[in-house]
């Protein structure tokens, strides 16, 4: 795999003229790194140039080929949009920082444009995780209305999130399925697989893992008895929750998958977790990748959509299409309060006031 930093730093040549000595910093192809180059025409006063090697064509500048802003703005709006930021507050930062003012609408197609870039990129990597993995569920708001089921687990030792799935219920299906993608971005089986008594569970990691896999059951606090706890992916759901309730809801079903799973590559490869000593899971994990932030990832190549010379229309996938009936409504307001019957037709209402019924 060629290093980013390699690609865009070049090392200067030094040329000798007969009355002085030059140093010139070759143009290197910004997608493989090759010195195989040719001018390809302008564009705007911008030189552009085609590489013999990968073909594939590029600028000599640091904007984004296809795009007309620089790729400073765009791996911006990135980080700010899965740290925590609303897209209102990112638009309005742009505007402050760099004079740049795009619509809400700009910073989506950004988001959509290179969230499954960074997910394609980081999905065959393995990391080193141990042997006990943690397993748990939380609730998430899905269009204002309804909410859903957002499964996930992790590596106890270096808190690598493993694997995700968003789901309209809680079955055993759901687990088995969450068990085998852990297993597939493991690489291995884990020993022991600590949850909460979610009944879904039990059945879900026998069908995935065997007998070999011990289930244990924990709770958000330390069993006085076993010691074991599920603390470590409930803070997860907590730093899950702040990101999310910037969003007053998400426009679809495949909306909040591709936030989930872009989620999981900011989370895994570019966020410094605080007991890792500063690192984040990946790195230790003991994964090696040259991607380490949003500026490298949109130095990714993107293939531009084009139509075939047959001119056959592009198929779009169709959207995923649930049934809202089978989804939990989403509580608002206060509940009402409970009262306690005291007797002679009084009753103990809200804050301990005694109430007598006529």
């Amino acid at each position: 795999m060629t290093n980013q930093n390699q690609i865009q730093n070049p090392k200067p040549q030094i040329i000798t003229l007969p009355n002085e000595v030059v140093s010139v910093t070759p143009i290197v192809c910004k997608n493989c790194g090759s010195e195989a180059v040719k001018k390809y025409g302008k564009y705007k006063g911008v030189q552009r140039y085609y590489c013999k090697v990968c073909h594939r064509k590029f600028k000599a500048d640091d904007d984004l080929y296809h795009m007309k802003v620089p790729s400073e703005y765009v791996s911006s709006a990135l980080s700010m949009y899965y740290s925590g930021m609303s897209v209102n507050d990112i638009c309005t930062t742009l505007k402050q920082e760099h004079g740049y003012n795009p619509s809400n609408s700009v910073v989506y197609k950004w988001i959509d444009k290179y969230t499954p870039v960074a997910i394609k990129h980081f999905k065959d990597y393995h990391p080193q995780v141990g042997d006990v993995w943690i397993a748990d569920e939380t609730v998430l708001n899905l269009d204002g209305e309804h909410s859903i089921w957002f499964y996930d687990i992790i590596d106890r030792d270096t808190r690598f999130l493993l694997a995700s799935r968003v789901a309209i219920s809680r079955t055993t299906t759901d687990a088995e399925i969450l068990m085998e993608r852990a297993e597939k971005c493991a690489g291995k089986k884990p020993k022991e697989v600590l949850t909460d008594r979610n009944r879904s569970y039990e059945d879900g990691i026998e069908k995935a893992y065997g007998s070999d896999t011990e289930h244990v059951i924990g709770n958000p606090f330390k069993e006085k008895e076993t010691g074991e706890s599920t603390s470590e992916i409930e803070r997860f759901h907590g730093t899950l929750k702040d990101r999310t309730k910037v969003f007053r809801s998400f426009r679809d079903i495949d909306t909040l998958i591709q936030f989930t799973d872009g989620w999981l590559v900011y989370y895994n490869y570019f966020r410094p977790h605080e007991s890792l000593k500063g690192k984040t899971p990946a790195e230790f994990a003991k994964v090696k990748y040259d991607v380490k932030d949003w500026v490298g990832l949109v130095k990714i190549p993107v293939s531009k959509v084009r139509i075939s010379e047959t001119r056959e229309p592009i198929i779009k996938p169709p959207k995923t299409i649930i049934d809202t009936s089978k989804l939990m409504k989403r509580v608002r307001g206060h509940r009402k309060p409970k009262e306690v019957d005291l007797g002679a037709g009084i009753v103990q209402g809200k804050h301990g006031r005694h109430l007598r019924l006529t």
